[in-house]
């Protein structure tokens, strides 16, 4: 729905505070499911109220193929980038029905729609769909020389275990956010994060980019195949670390992510 692995967990853990804020006065839920996708598509909507559509990649018909089947073809392929061009009202039906299986009634009753909207959204949002398909792919995103040498360095350090220069990179107000972890703030309190990672060896970390931003990718030493098992995305100010997020305990994320290594 917000076309974002990272942006998704967001939508997750605020999707089910509201849950939980809302369960006593909702009284008898029938279908658990529905009410907390109900939940989780308006989290998703304010999400992508405060978002820059992201550029859609390149999908393609298949030369005789009946429309049908290249209507679910293509949005079970498509990326999530590509999901999130669709306008709000037409991605859930399509995610629902070409993506996830749901039937139509079953999609009409999650989203608490009815069946002619529902229909309507699904066939625009196909349509939409298949002009994605046809259009070439954005520039790919790049960091600067200064932020790529600042991020390749920073690899290094962490790759040498020289916590103690990275500590010193901290800004004073730096905040850490250990997915499904804890979440930290300050300079004294984030230090020890370092600490952690220099009693385990099970990871080497390479420079890269996670859906276009600045990320360590994570992989275990002993893997030839260097296959990357989690990330964390890195926010600067000047030269100062000014925030970590780090989803070592949130591996699931990098199930949909797309990375790029430097």
């Amino acid at each position: 729905m917000v076309g974002s692995a990272f942006e998704g967990e967001d939508v997750v853990q605020e999707a089910l505070a509201k849950a939980i804020e809302a369960w006593p006065a909702a009284g008898v839920v029938e279908r658990p499911e529905s009410w907390l996708y109900r939940i989780a598509h308006n989290a998703a909507l304010d999400v992508l109220r405060r978002r820059k559509r992201q550029a859609a990649l390149q999908a393609r018909l298949e030369p005789g193929e009946p429309p049908a089947a290249a209507d679910r073809r293509v949005a079970a392929a498509a990326s999530l980038a590509t999901l999130l061009c669709l306008p709000a009202a037409q991605r859930p039906c399509v995610v629902l029905i070409d993506v996830l299986g749901h039937s139509l009634a079953e999609a009409t009753e999650i989203l608490d729609v009815s069946l002619p909207a529902a229909k309507a959204a699904l066939h625009r949002g196909r349509s939409r769909l298949r002009t994605i398909a046809e259009t070439p792919d954005g520039p790919a995103s790049s960091l600067s020389p200064e932020d790529r040498s600042r991020l390749v360095a920073y690899a290094d350090r962490f790759n040498a275990r020289d916590f103690d220069a990275l500590r010193a990179l901290l800004a004073e107000d730096v905040r850490l956010d250990l997915a499904n972890r804890t979440r930290l703030a300050g300079r004294k309190e984030v230090s020890d994060y370092f600490t952690r990672y220099s009693q385990v060896e099970d990871w080497r970390v390479a420079p890269g980019l996670a859906e276009g931003r600045p990320a360590l990718l994570v992989s275990d030493p002993a893997d030839p195949d260097g296959a990357v098992l989690w990330v964390v995305l890195l926010d600067w100010a000047g030269a100062r670390i000014a925030a970590i997020r780090d989803f070592r305990y949130a591996r699931y994320v990098t199930e949909n992510l797309a990375v790029v290594r430097l």
